[in-house]
């Protein structure tokens, strides 16, 4: 199994279908599990998917529509009945606060974990860790949204020849690398960056800077997709993207991997979003995805 991968729960709207839970979508990275917009019946899919509430550290909601966050209640409470032994983390629109709070209390339970809130009130950075930065920005629909982005600090790529032209071999190459230099000779010169990989979540939105922003030189991008793009004045009407639109912004911002996904329930034939992304120029890496998907973080180039 891949160490970074995403995990589809659910890839409906509004509505579910017999084929397609409503939203949810965690994505793990390293050690570290984080659940993108649980919608109604994310527990469940979870349980199906292999994947517990200790598996949680973060959840990350982009807005308060019911398709994105009613599975919100579920959730917290699984959390707390299987006494995850880490802070969980919750990231979500600061206006939206009142309806995380009915959600967290809907009903009586022993809380048992601490879930740590902590809205989103403007855009930019939100946390720091060693594995990536989580940043979130700004989307356009009818309520507060936000979308989120992880970026892998980057590395260096030890050179082997450059290294035997400097004859630092074996254990010298650990020293170098530990202390950065090594009998005059920096990393730096024996060695080239190694970008780090980068992966976003954007739903529910139009077109906009913020989820150019996102997408931009993602190694893996989900994204909405409600509508084909002969409706795509419903789509503006609504506050969301085509097939067409979501793919030209993937081409555009350099993106590897494209996960389409949040399918409205009038399209019964999911083959139309690929045949117009296509149609719309993105030739990279195409998922449709279909509920319990895995689609892994591409390796690093």
């Amino acid at each position: 199994m891949s160490s970074r991968e995403l995990v589809v729960l659910g890839s409906a709207s509004q509505l579910p279908t017999r084929r397609r839970n409503h939203n949810g979508y965690v994505l793990r990275w390293d050690g570290e599990g984080i659940l993108f917009d649980p919608g109604e019946g994310s527990q469940r899919q979870m349980t199906q998917a292999g994947i517990s509430a200790t598996d949680l550290h973060r959840i990350c909601v982009t807005h308060f529509h019911g398709d994105h966050s009613l599975g919100l209640a579920g959730i917290i409470q699984r959390i707390n009945l299987d006494r995850v032994p880490h802070p969980v983390r919750a990231h979500y629109p600061a206006s939206g606060e009142r309806f995380f709070q009915r959600l967290r209390y809907s009903t009586a339970y022993y809380e048992s974990v601490g879930i740590t809130p902590e809205p989103v009130r403007e855009e930019g950075v939100l946390a720091t860790t060693p594995a990536y930065t989580l940043e979130a920005r700004a989307l356009s629909h009818p309520v507060d949204s936000f979308g989120y982005r992880l970026t892998e600090p980057d590395g260096r790529r030890m050179l082997p020849e450059a290294l035997a032209a400097h004859s630092i071999l074996g254990p010298d190459v650990g020293v170098l690398q530990r202390e950065g230099v090594l009998r005059g000779v920096t990393v730096e010169q024996v060695s080239e960056v190694r970008r780090g990989q980068r992966f976003a979540f954007v739903m529910d939105t139009r077109l906009c800077e913020g989820a150019e922003a996102l997408a931009e030189g993602c190694d893996l991008l989900v994204i909405e997709s409600t509508f084909t793009d002969e409706d795509a004045a419903l789509a503006a009407e609504h506050g969301h993207l085509t097939a067409g639109q979501a793919a030209r912004l993937a081409r555009d911002a350099g993106v590897r991997h494209l996960v389409l996904t949040h399918f409205s329930q009038r399209y019964p034939d999911p083959a139309v979003f690929e045949r117009q992304a296509r149609a719309a120029g993105y030739d990279g890496a195409l998922t449709v995805a279909e509920d319990l998907d895995r689609v892994p973080v591409p390796p690093r180039r």
